[in-house]
């Protein structure tokens, strides 16, 4: 009679035991979800998965490497960013304290060390550079520099940039032509550390010097920030005002400054005409073309500076090699004016849609 009851109560809780699965199974939460933020309630609806990006090769990690902030590496991000959207990539992206080489040795070896294995970098020195580079690719890292190029030779597989030196030679012929073929010209330098700033003033003077009516003044440089420029640009002016034609800028922030300034000196009722050519799209910058305080402005290519440096490292870590003498991949500039200001960015972009498509065929082989 025991063995029956004890054969009986087992049976029973088996029962209930599996019963409470069923119901637990069954059981809506205790907490709901909550609605995402700012938005309402989830549906209850459940939406079929989005098709997820290709896998990017596991063995390919990839970083883009500004040595200090400025305004320009912001317009470059916008192709590292396209980059990463288009390939699924994920991108590691870090900016730099200040222009000093012992920062970016510092900051890179210890990305280094942490596995990545690919870098688009703007050197902070020319030559510096090149022995962070020297410790690096030995490893089996590649390397691209962007903006502007280390001294030669070095190991850098490619230097994605604007040609500088042409395009400061480009802005000083259309300042002069605006200035009718003689004059007096304030030449605003930027940050004398940039590897472009030397080959931006040598375009500059070998135009100059081509036209026996035309004279530098004065050279402002040593320019780190719009408000230093702003100062800069100001003195330079007042000091010059009773000869001055003609002002250049071949760097973001002076050409922000010259715009700024110029413009206050025209609603104060200045009255000398003095021509201005500065580079990159400020909006100060364009609306000052637009007014027709300033003639025209450089628009270099940061997006395709960003993008095509990054393609270049994947193709490398895809087996491709970089073709002889093949290292300079120029990225491209146009000369925007109040004729083309609506047309200009297309312009450039189709650049670098023409660049992309010709990598594999004019840059690289496998």
């Amino acid at each position: 009679m025991k063995q029956q009851q004890v054969k009986l109560i087992s049976l029973v809780m088996v029962a209930v035991f599996a019963i409470s699965l069923v119901l637990a199974a069954c059981a809506v939460p205790a907490t709901a979800p909550s609605a995402p933020a700012g938005g309402e309630a989830a549906s209850t609806d459940v939406a079929a998965p989005e098709a997820a990006a290709p896998a990017a090769d596991s063995n390919f990690k990839p970083v883009w490497y500004a040595p200090a902030p400025h305004p320009y590496f912001e317009e470059v991000r916008k192709g590292v960013e396209a980059f990463e959207a288009e390939t699924g990539i994920k991108v590691e992206k870090q900016i730099g304290p200040d222009w000093n080489q012992d920062s970016q040795n510092q900051r890179m070896e210890a990305l280094a060390a942490q596995g990545f294995n690919a870098f688009s970098v703007y050197p902070a020195d020319a030559v510096g550079t090149n022995g962070l580079y020297e410790q690096l690719t030995p490893n089996g890292i590649h390397i691209i520099n962007f903006g502007t190029s280390t001294a030669q030779p070095t190991t850098a597989s490619f230097a994605v940039a604007t040609d500088v030196k042409a395009a400061a030679m480009r802005a000083a012929e259309e300042l002069i032509a605006a200035m009718g073929g003689k004059g007096n010209i304030i030449n605003v330098l930027e940050v004398l550390e940039d590897p472009n700033t030397a080959l931006r003033k040598q375009g500059i003077d070998e135009v100059v010097a081509k036209y026996p009516d035309v004279t530098i003044i004065q050279e402002v440089a040593d320019i780190k920030s719009v408000e230093e420029a702003v100062q800069k640009v100001g003195d330079a002016l007042s000091a010059n005002i009773d000869k001055v034609d003609g002002i250049i800028a071949t760097g973001y922030t002076p050409s922000v400054a010259i715009a700024q300034v110029l413009s206050e000196y025209k609603e104060k009722g200045g009255d000398r005409t003095i021509h201005a050519v500065g580079i990159d799209t400020d909006e100060m910058v364009m609306q000052a073309i637009k007014d027709g305080v300033m003639d025209g402005t450089i628009v270099q290519n940061p997006y395709g500076h960003g993008y095509l440096s990054m393609l270049l490292l994947q193709y490398l870590s895809e087996g491709y090699t970089p073709k002889a003498d093949a290292y300079f991949v120029d990225a491209g500039f146009a000369f925007a004016t109040q004729e083309n200001l609506e047309t200009y960015n297309n312009d450039i972009l189709a650049v670098t849609e023409q660049i992309k498509s010709e990598l594999l065929d004019k840059y690289l082989e496998k």
